[in-house]
């Protein structure tokens, strides 16, 4: 808690810094930015730095800025072309031509926003395929948060909320390229942002993971965001498998605003409110300091099936009647799952201050806190028959109970950093820290193993993480054809496991949610550094080629402690597990014309595995009468039980990237880009199956390791599989379409996926020699379709923004195709699919006046809501299909007797809300 209250009182120092204004005659610099033949480039970003003052060359690379006279550093960068800046005395009206240099479009921070409506939103000149978002892009899908805007506006991007919330409720699981959460690395501004602390563990998309929580950071705050669709780890560093995204902070680029939020479902449930304000401030005489502050409500909207007596009746070993009476009154089973309730407020500040004509500061920071309220499943009175009088008011019947889950989240980021050109060497030093912490209550509830003395509000613990990381960067034109880069990293990572209180975890543990027991609890860190080599090399006009190499280095060291009995520590204290790793990129790219080119890339990734995987740990240790200890849960791979079982120690993931690709603009208004990629993962980490002696003969050593340890079942983390993921993205843009008296600009965008499996099978997973020569194995069919085929096997959204005077109105379509999950319970026989679906948006937004601006979204307007149903693997399966009582025997056992009837208990492709209503006010200051 103290590293917060220093970091409000470092943004309380910002907001005291003296003002200062500065009056002087205005005066006029304009002029072109070309290429090398002279061809204007538009939507060029043009920025004075430290003023945020700035704008964007027009369709024919002009450019016109009001400045007042004196000296100024004038940076011009696109991406796709090597950053220029360059100082400049303005002693009125002048003229300055820039012409850039064509290089790998690496995700920098590019100053000035270059993502608007009317220009194009892949670029289809640079050696990779990057996309570039808009604020109004995302403003325009009417999605209160920013991973729900991506999800309508990026074909390869998913996420979707979880029907069983728990801790998920606090960050729902997100992907690019179906890769899991972990492998796309985030950027705030170009520096890397800190990973959340939770690791997803329910059987859900992204199980055994997690990232970076971009759903805190607001939507108003962002003035755009590039996705480099493409392995990056050379540039990087870990977690860069899959994609990088960079999210651009606005500056002082645009007027203040001030934004109200509405909005609810087509049900009435799930309202809105928002309230935020984007503003800008001045800083001395040159600097700019732009902050956001955005409060929100999201209420609770529920979606309960209705339960399935019978189901009921046989799982919980009632009487038919007994069940048939509770669920006349309450068909739902009074269960509730859908969007949990959230409250949340952001806080978030970007600047930077001159220094001279060559240097400036620049800093950016942001606090985040969230209050999730969530539900577990309803404990019916013929599930749980009592509540020790603790949770029924006196003189009533006793009707079940219903626990509740709250997080409480702090999340938090700050960089500052120094820029400087120095005898044309471009430099970037700076220093960026981050945290995330969750801590959880369970109320309502009880720890049955205490009976009647149990406590009915539990803090059951949670989890922390934080990093410190330093980058010095520096870039050079050696000559018109050779550009050089060169940089280094160090991160440092800290992650603690928090212990709940003692009754969450005792005798069994909290109904629901059984807390972190103090032999779990502990603190781990641990330190990296890495360098790179950046070079580029424009061999002609046409053809360019860069590449990149990289060298990082882990050092692990775990701490803290258990003991159960006489067994050995789940911790060895500071074991120290160095690792290495060496990558390597090659992108290039050729023009055939000026409208069409050809470009590729093959390199080599990383993932290191996080500290969350290294030393998770949810074991529960019991003592059983006549039986001694006993242990249930998670272990981690450096605990005495996972040595028994051969569990090796985590490695670092690697893998192979190829990316090749087609980019055509037949006219200043027209784009089409079509990229076809390859990723082979090896050592990827899942978080195994459990591993129990079920089944086992008494002889089996597997079977007399778990007996005379006390081993129950547990589960671990791995380097367990190898992966093979392809597919095809295609993203094409037709603007500035005339239509009567306004313009119509289309979009059409789409991913396809070729593969998504595991690279020879399930007989090429990696199981520790005990467990696989008992029959046993860490993979299972339900985690091999949670990882490879949960997310949508193809998705395309077409969409067309119609302008006509002072109204915009917007028209999606995203087509959800088909996935694939085999739940827990279900028949081997069988898969769950669910259906290609179509979800249509529509949108307008009603320019009121000159400082007002009125937009309104119907999100699902047809209200389409996923569907499911069984498909037969085998001659067997078509056998169940036929016969329905074993349907409905299966379905209730992945729908938990129907409670989860929309989307299943483990999730689906797209949200089960339907149709929700969305509206905004805003008000320019």
């Amino acid at each position: 808690m103290r590293k917060i209250i220093n970091f409000k009182s470092a943004l309380l120092l910002f907001a005291l810094f003296s003002f200062s204004a500065v009056f002087a005659q205005k005066a006029t610099l304009s002029g072109k930015v070309s290429d090398k033949k002279g061809n204007g480039i538009s939507g060029v970003s043009v920025i004075v730095l430290g003023f945020g003052t700035g704008t964007q060359t027009d369709n024919d690379g002009k450019y016109s800025l009001s400045l007042n006279n004196g000296t100024y550093i004038i940076a011009v960068s696109s991406i796709g072309y090597a950053a220029l800046s360059k100082g400049i005395t303005i002693a009125g009206n002048q003229v300055n031509d820039f012409t850039l240099e064509e290089s790998s479009g690496d995700l920098g921070e590019v100053i000035v926003n270059v993502g608007t409506r009317n220009l194009q939103r892949t670029k289809t000149t640079t050696p990779l395929p990057v996309d570039v978002l808009s604020s109004a892009d995302l403003k325009s899908t009417g999605q209160a948060t920013f991973d729900k805007a991506l999800q309508y506006r990026v074909p390869s991007f998913n996420t979707v909320n979880t029907p069983v919330n728990d801790a998920t409720a606090l960050l729902d699981p997100y992907e690019i390229r179906n890769m899991g959460p972990s492998r796309t690395l985030i950027l705030i501004n170009g520096k890397r942002k800190n990973s959340s602390s939770l690791i997803y563990i329910q059987t859900s998309p992204g199980r055994g993971e997690g990232g970076a929580d971009i759903s805190a950071i607001p939507n108003e705050a962002i003035k755009r965001v590039e996705i480099l669709r493409d392995g990056a780890s050379a540039q990087y560093g870990s977690d860069a498998i899959a994609g990088v995204m960079n999210i651009i902070l606005k500056d002082k680029g645009e007027a203040g605003v001030l934004t109200f939020n509405a909005g609810m479902t087509h049900k009435g449930d799930g309202q809105l409110f928002g309230l935020s304000l984007n503003n800008m401030a001045t800083i001395g005489s040159n600097g700019f300091l732009n902050y956001t502050v955005a409060l929100s409500n999201q209420g609770l909207a529920n979606r309960p099936g209705t339960v399935d007596a019978a189901g009921e009746s046989s799982d919980f070993g009632a009487s038919l009647s007994s069940v048939q009476s509770f669920l006349s009154a309450h068909p739902d089973a009074g269960n509730v799952n859908g969007q949990p309730s959230t409250a949340a407020a952001k806080f978030l500040i970007n600047g930077a201050l001159p220094l001279n004509s060559n240097s400036e500061i620049y800093f950016n920071s942001a606090y985040v806190y969230k209050k999730v309220n969530s539900y577990a499943n309803y404990r019916t009175p013929y599930w749980r028959p009592t509540d020790y009088g603790l949770l029924t008011p006196a003189g009533q019947p006793y009707m079940g109970y219903v626990p509740t889950f709250e997080g409480d989240l702090n999340d938090y980021n700050g960089t500052l950093g120094l820029r400087s050109n120095i005898n044309d060497w471009n430099t970037d030093m700076s220093f960026t820290f981050g945290g995330n912490s969750q801590l959880y209550t369970v109320a309502n509830s009880i720890n049955r193993g205490l009976g009647a003395r149990s406590p009915i509000l539990f803090k059951p613990g949670g989890y922390e993480f934080s990093h410190i990381v330093g980058n010095i960067d520096a870039t050079k034109r050696l000559s018109d054809k050779v550009s050089l880069g060169i940089g280094t990293e160090f991160r440092a990572e800290r992650f603690e496991i928090v212990a709940g209180d003692t009754a969450s975890y005792v005798s069994g543990g909290t109904d629901s949610f059984p807390g972190i027991q103090e032999s779990n609890a502990g603190v781990s860190t641990r330190f990296n550094f890495g360098g790179y080599l950046d070079f580029g090399w424009d061999i002609s006009d046409e053809f360019l080629i860069n590449g990149t190499i990289r060298f990082e280095k882990f050092s692990d060291v775990g701490t803290g402690r258990s003991n159960y009995g006489n067994q050995s520590s789940f911790y060895d204290s500071d074991v120290r597990n160095e690792q290495t790793s060496f990558v390597w990129k090659l992108s290039s790219r050729y023009k055939i014309s000026d409208k069409v080119i050809i470009r590729g890339s093959a390199s080599t990734g990383f993932r290191a595995p996080s500290l969350h995987q290294i030393n998770l740990q949810i074991a529960q240790a019991s003592f059983v009468p006549g039986q001694g200890i006993q242990i249930k849960g998670i272990v981690n791979n450096r605990s005495a039980q996972a040595k028994l079982l051969g569990v090796p120690t985590l490695k670092p993931e690697k893998s192979t990237n190829l990316t090749l690709g087609l980019g055509l603009n037949p006219t200043k208004n027209l784009s089409i880009t079509l990229d076809y990629y390859y990723i082979k993962l090896k050592d990827r980490i899942i978080l195994s199956s459990e591993i129990d002696g079920s089944g086992l003969p008494p002889s089996s050593p597997l079977k007399q390791i778990l007996d005379n340890n006390g081993i129950v079942a547990v589960s671990f983390f791995t380097n367990g599989i190898n992966t093979l993921t392809s597919g095809l993205d295609f993203v094409g843009g037709y603007r500035n379409i005339v239509l009567g008296k306004g313009k119509l600009n289309l979009n059409l965008a789409g991913n396809y996926q070729f593969q998504s499996e595991l690279d020879g099978g399930l007989a090429s997973v990696q199981n520790p020699t005990l467990i696989k020569n008992a029959g046993k194995s860490v993979f299972d069919f339900t985690q091999e379709n949670l990882l490879l085929t949960s997310r949508p096997e193809f998705k395309i959204i077409l969409g067309g923004d119609y302008y006509i005077g002072k109204v915009g109105i917007n028209l999606n379509n995203t087509v959800f195709g088909p996935t694939t999950f085999r739940q827990n319970g279900l028949n081997s026989n069988l898969k769950t699919v669910f259906k290609t679906k179509i979800v249509t948006d529509l949108g307008a937004n009603f320019k009121l006046s000159d400082k007002m601006d009125l937009g309104v979204n119907i999100q699902n307007l047809l209200n389409v809501l996923p569907e499911w149903q069984f498909e037969a693997l085998n001659a067997a399966g078509e056998t169940v299909l036929n016969n329905p009582a074993q349907i409905k025997g299966n379905s209730n056992a992945i729908t938990f007797n129907q409670r989860y009837s929309i989307v299943t208990y483990d999730g689906s492709h797209f949200s089960q809300l339907g149709t929700t209503f969305a509206l905004s006010l805003s008000v320019k200051l």
